[in-house]
């Protein structure tokens, strides 16, 4: 038996190289398939394949045996093999069945752009819960394509479907299902134990009610960056899809003594897996759970318009859709002219253009981030009797308290207070804070 059809796990790895394969279905521009067959190439080399070659196919009608024409597939094949190719990398999502076809008709293995994803995340997970999730995902994506592992089983030992195989390898497959849907049962209750820690870890956040905001936006937009920048927490970042995958959080000063706590998020990308959504879906809680978000968009990406768009999705999937949304447009360093700078935001309406880089726009993007919490936030003096300490204790559960002084008839509160808790207290402000 040859390399190439060696079991996929074996062939399709970090260091196999790589044929790459866009596919332009009704309705898709040029322009489109080029910039995802592109993104395509970046994630294959990110995760460690070789790219030896590519090319792009159009689809009038999917095929349910192989996604393309079976002309094309033989053409497909033949262009890989002439490149030296171990693996086709479709750019589209195949099945379970389309996979098997596939490495009948041709001699090497084949995967999707969602395996790579899968990969990249593998490899890219620091912490027990992101390697938990990513684990999780592999495996609900494995189940469904057990029987490819029976198809180079019956290849390798000649026998083509031969009744003694076919009974053995049912049979194994069976076992290998069972044992897949236990580790996925297993993964699922580790995952809930490190989920419900990270809830804890949330309720002791919003026991110190100091505002939330979620930093999100496409791989590689360098909000890592930008969240070093405004904190100095040294993040990871490297220039790479998906570097970060574990959610940080971390505080930064904002004038009029506000603080706000910012967190990192994993990058979102077109065709997304939704498995992967699904089981990163308690990290990603931190999103939903902001008070608002920050979206960073990469301003030097002439697609800038597909990755806000892609961002806008997947929010919607995770249920922060309706947060409110400040765009940051960062590495602007990387686009000098002013005219296109204009022009972007115009695109972006009340969007701020910084370089997390070199630091350009960082003010004015700390004057935005006070300005927003000023409209969250109002900052009072109050003075409360000692006879409704009701009210205090209602202010250390819902606003971020800045000083309190107690003395002989009640007690002295500063406090960032919501504006849905200000009709409640202001029976209790001090003569300062009294307006006509």
């Amino acid at each position: 038996m040859s390399q190439h059809h060696q079991d996929m796990q074996e062939t399709a790895k970090p260091g196999a190289t790589a044929f790459l394969v866009g596919v332009r279905l009704p309705g898709m521009e040029d322009d489109e398939v080029a910039d995802l067959l592109n993104e395509l190439d970046e994630l294959s080399q990110t995760w460690g394949l070789k790219v030896v070659g590519q090319t792009t196919v159009r689809v009038r009608k999917p095929q349910a045996q192989l996604l393309v024409g079976s002309g094309q597939a033989t053409d497909i094949s033949g262009q890989a093999q002439a490149c030296g190719a171990d693996v086709i990398v479709f750019d589209e999502v195949l099945s379970p069945s389309q996979q098997r076809n596939w490495e009948r008709v041709g001699k090497s293995a084949v995967i999707d752009r969602q395996e790579v994803i899968l990969g990249i995340f593998a490899s890219r997970a620091q912490t027990r819960e992101a390697s938990l999730q990513v684990a999780l995902a592999q495996a609900h994506y494995e189940l469904p394509r057990l029987k490819r592992r029976w198809t180079h089983l019956s290849r390798q030992r000649g026998m083509r479907g031969g009744m003694g195989l076919r009974g053995e390898g049912e049979q194994q497959i069976e076992v290998d299902a069972r044992l897949v849907k236990t580790r996925i049962v297993r993964l699922q209750e580790q995952l809930n134990v490190v989920s419900s820690q990270r809830a804890v870890q949330r309720s002791r956040r919003l026991r110190r009610p100091i505002p939330v905001a979620a930093i999100v936006g496409y791989t590689n937009a360098g909000k890592s960056s930008l969240l070093n920048a405004l904190t100095e927490a040294q993040v990871l970042t490297e220039d790479k899809l998906f570097a970060t995958l574990d959610p940080t959080v971390r505080r930064v000063s904002l004038p009029n003594r506000q603080e706000l706590l910012l967190g990192d998020t994993v990058g979102f990308i077109r065709k997304l897996p939704h498995l992967l959504i699904q089981a990163f879906k308690a990290t990603l809680e931190e999103t939903a759970m902001a008070d608002f978000l920050i979206e960073v968009v990469d301003a030097s990406s002439p697609h800038t318009d597909d990755h806000h768009q892609t961002t806008r999705r997947v929010l919607g999937e995770l249920g922060a859709g309706d947060k409110h949304v400040m765009t940051v447009l960062n590495k602007i360093d990387l686009l000098p002219d002013p005219i296109a700078r204009r022009r972007l935001q115009r695109h972006f309406p009340g969007s701020v253009l910084v370089s997390a880089r070199t630091g350009e726009g960082l003010e004015e993007l700390v004057e935005a981030l006070a300005d927003e919490l000023g409209r969250m936030l109002r900052t009072i003096d109050l003075f409360i009797p000692h006879s409704r300490y009701d009210v205090v204790a209602k202010l250390h559960r819902t606003s971020r308290i800045v000083s309190e002084r107690h003395e002989d008839d009640g007690i002295a509160i500063s406090a960032a207070v919501p504006h849905d808790v200000l009709p409640s207290v202001e029976n209790f402000l001090s003569q300062n804070d009294v307006t006509c």
